[in-house]
């Protein structure tokens, strides 16, 4: 990996891998070499300890994303999906190994830091929607802009995910799948670098998940998100440009589609 040049810091020389990505020399939304990933993945453990017993719930996971890619990340309950899905967003932190956000170490940062990292860089989207109940889908998705930096339009986020007629509608007048598509517009809204999805169908039937799926075609397709799902359904690998398997908190093989399958094609 390409690092950038030691900066200097208050009169002292500081190494740059030491600097976190929200505070990094290079402008916000300055283009990379293709080649550069966006998460640089090495040697990661993830070990939890319930008194005596110790559940290994990631085995040494090496892996690269890459600035707008699609990737499913597929396997069974219990593989580590989660826990990859949660370090990379810096919701968790490994046990051991290295994980980079652009030449930057998550690994290293402080849980000041990585709350500014999850503010500014990456957007969220459950298998829960979490949304409130109070509020407008126009509210509920302007609410995250007025901590972004450098925010997308509500109502053009709303138009993204096809819910431009729902502005003025509650979360209890709208169907699942719709609360589903507001918890997408929400996570855009803040135009993150990377969009983290957990099992964003797991709660909806098929039909209403293909509606889902599409929304999130469309905001990799016209904002060129990094795009990461992760499912245990493998009708989903065919709509990513690249599928990474797990196995028993290992990645067990990889796949790249030559060609993507939209969603509305899958054979369910």
């Amino acid at each position: 990996m390409v690092r950038p040049a030691t900066l200097k810091c208050g009169g002292k020389m500081v190494s740059p891998k030491n600097v976190p990505a929200w505070q990094a020399t290079q402008p916000r939304g300055a283009k990379r070499a293709p080649t550069d990933p966006v998460f640089h993945v090495r040697g990661v453990t993830k070990v939890y300890r319930m008194g005596e017993v110790e559940v290994h719930a990631l085995r040494g996971v090496d892996l690269d994303l890459y600035p707008g890619e699609f990737v499913v990340l597929l396997g069974p309950s219990g593989s580590g999906k989660s826990t990859l899905l949660n370090i990379l967003g810096g919701l968790d932190v490994p046990t051991s190994g290295e994980v980079f956000y652009l030449d930057h170490s998550l690994t290293a940062a402080s849980e000041r830091e990585l709350t500014r990292y999850r503010r500014e860089h990456v957007g969220f989207v459950f298998q829960f929607y979490n949304l409130i109940p109070s509020l407008t889908a126009l509210e509920n998705t302007a609410l995250v802009t007025e901590i972004a930096e450098n925010p997308l339009n509500p109502e053009e986020c709303l138009r993204l995910v096809g819910l431009e007629q729902r502005l003025n509608h509650f979360p209890s007048q709208l169907s699942g799948g719709e609360q589903q598509r507001i918890a997408i517009a929400r996570a855009v809204a803040k135009r993150p670098e990377v969009l983290l999805c957990d099992e964003p169908t797991g709660a909806l039937d098929v039909k209403t998940g293909v509606v889902v799926l599409e929304a999130l075609e469309r905001v990799n397709r016209e904002l060129g998100t990094l795009t990461v799902v992760i499912t245990h359904n493998a009708v989903m690998a065919s709509m990513a440009d690249r599928v990474i398997y797990f196995s028993d908190g290992r990645v067990h093989h990889e796949h790249r589609n030559e060609q993507r399958l939209p969603a509305n094609q899958l054979n369910w």
